[in-house]
């Protein structure tokens, strides 16, 4: 802990105030239960989870939450959030049948979005439209390419730890692109915070942001805390990563005043308690208790990571093998997909996250992959194919969902081509997922989506087709983005899998065949809620440690093993030379054109 005692500010905010929602006849406590809430907060709901003390969970329950988009804009509102985060852990609690006074640690996770709110923790607005209420910059909004492409120029050292350059996904990005261009607001912020930080603020008052939202999305330096990593109270750190000179270079120096006070003046990692627990104001708006310990947050793949990465069978756990954990990848698949891998060691990985060091596991170095578009490019692809309104049709009349019925249909379509396996039926369909840019391994948002092998045929089973070909594109990327880790140093051969789209059996096994590891699904399908929820449980000391708490509440589910057939390999090594060759080609398109408009 730092020797100087930091003066907080604003510790006591007066947040707008929300709706009190009535709530059903409470159930009875039981004194001797310990339950843990996890609250996640993805693209377009807020979720609540409820675990007991083996990682089991209890109930959940999600809210919408609203989202605008605009071109390359896409905002959401902090206030909108924070009201379905209210309604989800009420509605969570009475299906849980778990009274306020059994939860004994809360913990936020969210996405990477950006938040401003001025002096009073008011919203501010972020949008051309001056709409008050939209004063989140969502994680997904593209708008700040080109000032991403001027920062990456300067080649800061600290670049060297994003992989060598800056997404428009991660904050400096955004934040240069505010004070360009909404002067006023840019006056107005008193604290710019990332959306799960800001939730622990709104929870606790306390204004101590988590080392992995700061050091994965802010070129925080998080190793600079090496020394503190057994220190208990390291939540007072004072932020000692900041590089001053890359905010200066990049032309937001002004961030910089007040030891940082408008982007994090003090850091902890996560899981560490916050301030003197939920507030009496949150704690009443969400139906719990004041006081709860709330554990210091983490970005929401990577409390998928941390509430999955352990679950391995038995048979495979090596409890006294602190190099097991660095040959697992996790992938949390949702909206779009993040690759997380964990090492002992540092590695620069050109194109790739990281290394971040303590900023998902304690004490290892987070490398972190993605993909931009994975779940929002299969509705995309579905939702704008002609036969989309048939295909919806039919899933609701049998009472399944769309993906349920297009994995039926492929199944009945390889029978009916006499096909030995699935994949097969794309021979002639190839696509390039790069519909919302190229976040690993190459690090091109310019990247453009490619499908080769269309048809005039709009019928349902062309769509599955279709389907099928980007679930495997999706794959090619994964496999990409192993190999290249691999290739720099990383020794991976296990994947777990969570998220939305691991519970879609054809995605999950696809992914097997064309990555050829063994993919673990945990036993709880909710890890990014079990892994909030395990911060809540590191806050409350049930646990010394993240990593403790981990091996205790995470655990293994079925094993996905990759086909033993050769054919399908042979395929699959076809295809995926076919999916490299695709941007290889749009690069030399991409050329031509600009020697053709020069």
């Amino acid at each position: 802990m730092s020797s100087k005692k930091k003066e907080r500010l604003n510790d006591t905010p007066q947040f707008p105030r929300t709706t009190q929602m009535s709530s059903p006849s409470s159930p009875v406590a039981d004194p001797l239960r310990s339950v843990f809430l996890g609250v996640d907060v993805g693209t377009g709901s807020a979720r609540a989870g409820l675990f007991d003390e083996e990682g089991k969970l209890l109930g959940s329950s999600s809210s919408p939450i609203q989202i605008w988009k605009s071109d390359a804009c896409v905002e959401q509102s902090s206030t909108d959030i924070w009201l379905a985060i209210c309604a989800a852990v009420k509605a969570a609690c009475s299906q849980a049948k778990v009274a306020p006074t059994e939860v004994k640690g809360l913990g936020f996770a969210a996405t990477c979005s950006l938040v401003a709110v001025d002096a009073d923790s008011s919203p501010v607005s972020v949008s051309w439209s001056g709409d008050s209420r939209r004063n989140v910059i969502v994680w997904m909004d593209h708008r700040a390419v080109e000032q991403a492409e001027r920062i990456n120029s300067c080649n800061s050292p600290v670049l060297e730890y994003c992989g060598g350059a800056l997404s428009p996904e991660m904050q400096p990005p955004k934040l240069l692109w505010v004070k360009e261009n909404l002067q006023e607001s840019w006056a107005m912020v008193f604290r710019w915070m990332d959306l799960s930080d800001w939730l622990s603020y709104r929870a606790t008052g306390d204004d101590t942001r988590s080392l992995c939202t700061t050091v994965c999305k802010w070129t925080y330096l998080g190793h600079a805390h090496m020394q503190h990593i057994n220190d208990q109270n390291s939540r007072d750190m004072e932020a000692c990563g900041w590089d001053d000179e890359f905010w200066e270079e990049i032309g937001l120096g002004d961030l910089i005043e007040g030891h940082h006070a408008k982007i994090g003046r003090s850091v902890a990692f996560p899981g560490h308690p916050l301030g003197s627990g939920l507030t009496p104001t949150a704690a009443k708006e969400l139906g719990l208790v004041p006081g709860i310990p709330v554990g210091t947050s983490l970005i929401d793949a990577h409390a998928g990571g941390v509430g999955v990465i352990e679950s391995v069978p038995p048979s495979e756990a090596e409890e006294h093998d602190k190099e097991a954990i660095s040959n697992r990848m996790v992938l949390v698949c949702g909206t779009s997909t993040c690759h997380m891998g964990v090492s002992r060691s540092k590695l620069f990985i050109p194109g790739v996250w990281g290394p971040f060091w303590s900023a998902m596991v304690p004490e290892y170095w987070l490398t972190e992959g993605g993909q931009s578009a994975t779940g929002a490019l299969l509705d995309h692809i579905i939702e704008n194919h002609a036969a989309s309104p048939l295909l919806a049709n039919r899933a609701a009349s049998q009472k399944i969902s769309v993906f349920e019925l297009l994995n039926k249909l492929l199944e009945t379509m390889m029978i009916e081509q006499k096909q030995s396996f699935v994949a097969a039926l794309t021979e002639d369909l190839h696509v390039l997922p790069d519909h919302h840019g190229n976040r690993s391994p190459i690090a091109d948002p310019k990247s453009k989506g490619v499908i080769y092998g269309l048809t005039l045929d709009t019928s349902v089973k062309q769509l599955a087709l279709l389907y099928l070909a980007t679930v495997q594109g999706i794959a090619y990327g994964t496999r990409h983005i192993v190999e290249h880790c691999n290739a720099h140093g990383h020794k991976i051969n296990t994947l777990l899998a969570c998220g939305g789209l691991s519970k879609n059996p054809i995605y999950i096994q696809e992914h097997a065949d064309i990555i050829g590891c063994p993919i673990i699904l945990p036993r709880e399908s909710e890890s990014v809620l079990l892994g909030a929820a395990i911060l809540g449980a590191v806050a409350s000391r049930k646990y010394r440690s993240l990593s403790e708490a981990m091996k205790s509440l995470n655990a293994a589910g079925q094993v996905i093993h990759p086909s033993k057939d050769p054919k399908v390999k042979k395929y699959h090594d076809a295809k995926y030379k076919i999916f490299r060759d695709l941007y290889t080609q749009q690069l030399e398109f991409r050329s031509m054109m600009a020697q053709a408009l020069a």
